[in-house]
């Protein structure tokens, strides 16, 4: 990977892909984006978003909620342009999640969306992925990254896990049963 570049409050980044092409991620606009966004979380693959039944005024109200949010915070990722993704992150301590296990200091909670694909193609979303992470870590107090995907969802767990995330306990969540797993900055060892 190269030429990246990060606004200093991270909410604009860019980075070259070697291979994959350009991906770019900035802040949800719910104005903008609320058609695509309502086609995507309402799709069946979308059902462990939890956001299938949504109309399109209760999926702007979310997202402008959202963007008024300090602790928590939603991105429309692209590559090469086109939309590929929804990625959120917040605050554990902030989020029912911080409830159901010990919090620390520089952890980091996300949830993933990958939007439709055009077509099958070998190592998108290990790719996509990779460079979200490096956008979530860009921010140097960002320790470990916490992801809870509903418990069912074992693609994402197995997805989750050949990323190098570490299993965590099961838990149980307002709307859902979710599978906690941990993923430790490089170079670094949370426990």
């Amino acid at each position: 990977m190269s030429a990246d570049t990060t606004t200093p409050d991270q909410h604009h980044y860019r980075r070259d892909v070697t291979g994959f092409g350009v991906v770019t991620i900035r802040p949800v606009r719910p104005n903008e984006d609320v058609d695509l966004l309502h086609g995507w979380v309402t799709q069946d693959r979308a059902r462990f978003w939890g956001m299938r039944e949504a109309s399109r005024e209760r999926v702007h109200e979310i997202y402008a909620y959202l963007d008024s949010s300090t602790t928590h915070h939603a991105y429309l990722v692209h590559r090469d342009g086109v939309p590929a993704a929804l990625a959120q992150t917040y605050q554990p301590e902030a989020d029912p999640v911080g409830e159901c296990y010990d919090v620390r200091p520089g952890d980091v909670g996300v949830h993933l969306l990958i939007g439709p694909s055009t077509g099958v193609e070998r190592g998108f979303t290990g790719a996509l992925f990779g460079a979200i992470l490096d956008f979530v870590l860009a921010d140097p107090g960002r320790l470990r990254v916490v992801m809870e995907p509903d418990a069912r969802n074992d693609r994402a767990i197995r997805r989750l896990l050949r990323t190098g995330f570490r299993l965590g306990p099961l838990i149980d969540l307002p709307d859902k049963g979710a599978r906690l797993l941990f993923l430790d900055r490089p170079g670094t060892t949370t426990g």
